[in-house]
């Protein structure tokens, strides 16, 4: 377990994590829009690192777990959404990034196809 997080395409042919284009032309996805606006994020005083897609399970969970102080643990079910919703978001972008990286592979395989 945990192979894929070390492991690193070797090549020219490798997708810059940051710059990886939410939809190509032509082609359909389901847009991701952020829930948590940003004024719920100031007045929830979210770090800059957590202000994500997940941002609107974290505010429920914070709030749960500032009510309940004593006995947190009450918080299970907030705490599983918003995992549940960073695991989700992680694997939409290793898709993400694999898709792309296949695109670069199969458009070098095109550029050699035609020089040939």
């Amino acid at each position: 377990m945990g192979a894929h997080l070390a492991r690193r395409y070797l090549g020219e042919n490798e997708p810059d994590p940051l710059n990886i284009p939410a939809s190509p032309e032509g082609e359909h996805f389901k847009e991701r829009v952020m829930v948590a606006t940003q004024e719920q994020m100031n007045l929830a005083q979210l770090p800059l690192a957590q202000r994500d897609y997940c941002a609107h399970h974290l505010i429920k969970y914070m709030k749960c777990k500032r009510d309940m102080y004593p006995n947190i643990f009450s918080c299970k079910h907030e705490r599983h959404e918003w995992e549940y919703c960073q695991h989700e978001d992680y694997v939409q972008r290793m898709k993400q990034y694999e898709r792309e990286r296949r695109l670069l592979l199969r458009k070098a395989r095109k550029e050699q196809m035609e020089a040939a």
